[in-house]
């Protein structure tokens, strides 16, 4: 059993180094202080993450692509605001009242998903939504909306 503890520990590592997501952010406060902090632009994700079917369609086809992580760590600031709506998923009602104060200011019709790409003064460059594109595609256009706030 010793000389599986090595191969263990390191099988440990790996996986766990492959389940990484985008850092996400909860609060948009927080999230334009960190922007502002490593000058990068915000990308908001409005979810519906346990209903939604292009919504759970991106985030396993999209966010859960190694290239697509390394890119999202390294360009942009992730804040989510999910609107769950099965029992067990359900929010804290502050984190919930805050999901809706951003989907007033930034969703007003309440479209999912949407993902907004905003600068660090608040303002929105571009908006997209679920596409059948590749995580590569998505890496360009949101590059190409980020450009606008440079």
């Amino acid at each position: 059993m010793n000389k599986l503890a090595p191969f263990i520990l390191v099988l440990i590592f790996f996986v766990s180094g492959n389940i990484h997501a985008q850092d996400w952010k909860y609060d948009f406060d927080e999230a334009i202080k960190l922007a502002k902090e490593k000058d990068q632009n915000i990308v908001l994700l409005f979810t519906g993450s346990d209903w939604c079917p292009p919504c759970i369609k991106l985030e396993r086809k999209v966010f859960s692509d190694p290239e697509f992580r390394k890119f999202a760590d390294k360009k942009f600031v992730w804040l989510k605001a999910d609107f769950p709506k099965r029992k067990k998923n359900r929010l804290p009602e502050e984190q919930s009242k805050k999901n809706y104060e951003l989907a007033e200011r930034f969703n007003k019709k309440m479209v999912f998903p949407v993902m907004l790409v905003i600068n660090k003064e608040g303002t929105v460059l571009g908006a997209t939504g679920y596409r059948k594109m590749s995580a590569k595609r998505y890496m360009d256009l949101l590059t190409t909306f980020d450009s606008f706030g440079n």
